[in-house]
């Protein structure tokens, strides 16, 4: 499995016009084969900071959802919402266990 964490920026006053594209994405991202978990989730004490998670099931999951018609139209969008700031990264991880 492939774990990706990490965040993306965007003025808090571009939030609102962002939340619809932020919604699609999550939406058909959910929807892909492989995916086992997609999230943003805005953080409580920095407005504009993004919180981004997701769970693949392998490579493959994540190369079709790289190519897929949904995140470019997701990344060709950033420019007006002015996203930036991306720090993203791709764990390997194993099975999940209780805490």
């Amino acid at each position: 499995m492939l774990l990706i964490v990490g965040t993306v920026r965007l003025p808090a006053a571009n939030l609102e016009r962002a939340l619809p594209a932020m919604r699609a994405m999550v939406e058909a991202s959910r929807a892909e084969a492989g995916c086992l978990e997609y999230g943003y989730a805005q953080d409580v004490l920095e407005p504009g900071l993004i919180h981004v998670k997701e769970l693949w099931s392998d490579q493959a999951a994540l190369d079709a959802h790289f190519a897929s018609s949904h995140i470019q139209a997701w990344r060709a969008a950033w420019p007006a919402l002015e996203i930036g700031d991306r720090a993203l990264r791709v764990y390997d991880v194993g099975a999940p266990r209780s805490t």
